[in-house]
């Protein structure tokens, strides 16, 4: 055989040996292609690949196309899925520690919920590690606000309106609040409005812009009733049938894309509250007399899910206030 023919068989073998080591894997998330937590994780999975010359290759699947939003965790848990993302308090029916993110006015800055993150993070890297999952790394949301079709200057003006609520912490916040909870779904939220099935919601400006909350509302009240996360989790057979220096890859991009997602929270919060004034709904931070009202609220839900959560709760709360 001349050598020409032996290089192009050697050619032939080497890359037969990249293509057999090659993954590709596939990232679910629920939230659209524009949506700053997907364009961090697209930044992400850029990275990994880069820094793998294509060793590992994830497709991002935006807005829900591969997996509904419910069924994300178990795609990742059944390995139907390699990676997923999906918000954590979604989980509270599984364990209360999967919502503490989400008790109204215990961490109501980026500082108290980064301190808040990095206390619970042991307990979740063990709540999911029993479901085969590894945490990757987390990013919250802007603050969520409260939207109003009216003026509300106490908490005595929230008394009757109906307040859609998503989850058990927002039923509770309406109910505590004098509200009456009505479950909407996101979609179907300038219908219910419109027609008057819910006068008020706690959401994000993120949220409000996206769904143009001024065509059927009024005022946001930039109250900061608490920062929900999204966590970024990989299936853990998956992880450890990687090599150690591509787990090195995946690990360093994880921590990069939570830094950067962070600061870009931080960015939307300002942007998007600026797009809710500009097309005509009236923002503020509420009265005193609100803000005092709603801490109280708080506080009871704080004592509620730290009964809850038992002896975990009771060490998450203290390490917390310290």
């Amino acid at each position: 055989m001349k050598l020409h023919q032996y290089m192009t068989a050697a050619a032939v073998v080497a890359c037969s040996m990249t293509a057999a080591h090659a993954e590709s894997w596939r990232m679910a998330t629920a939230y659209p292609e524009t949506n700053f937590h997907t364009v961090n994780i697209q930044e992400f999975v850029n990275e990994i690949k880069d820094a793998t010359d294509g060793k590992l290759d994830i497709t991002v699947h935006a807005n829900g196309s591969l997996i509904r939003p419910g069924e994300l965790k178990n795609a990742v848990r059944s390995r139907q899925v390699e990676t997923g993302e999906f918000i954590i308090s979604g989980l509270a029916n599984e364990n209360p520690i999967f919502a503490v993110d989400s008790v109204p006015f215990l961490a109501v800055s980026y500082e108290d919920s980064e301190k808040l993150y990095e206390i619970t993070k042991p307990y979740l890297e063990d709540l999911l590690g029993r479901q085969n999952m590894q945490l990757l790394y987390s990013v919250a949301w802007p603050p969520q606000g409260m939207y109003t079709d009216r003026e509300i200057n106490t908490i005595d003006d929230l008394k009757g309106l109906r307040m859609r609520a998503y989850s058990p912490q927002t039923e509770r916040l309406a109910q505590l609040s004098g509200a009456v909870p009505t479950q909407i779904e996101a979609a179907d939220l300038a219908q219910a409005f419109s027609t008057g099935r819910v006068n008020a919601m706690i959401t994000s400006a993120s949220t409000g812009v996206n769904s143009s909350a001024w065509d059927f509302l009024s005022h946001y009240y930039d109250v900061a009733a608490f920062l929900p996360k999204n966590v970024v989790v990989v299936n853990k057979r998956s992880f450890d049938a990687l090599d150690d220096e591509t787990k090195k890859v995946v690990l360093d991009a994880a921590a990069k894309a939570e830094k950067r997602g962070w600061e870009r929270s931080r960015e939307e919060r300002v942007k998007q509250t600026k797009l809710l004034e500009d097309n005509g709904i009236k923002v503020s931070s509420g009265s005193d007399e609100l803000r005092a009202a709603l801490l109280e609220v708080g506080q009871k839900m704080a004592a509620e899910w730290s009964k809850e959560a038992g002896k975990e709760g009771e060490t998450i709360l203290n390490a917390f206030q310290q």
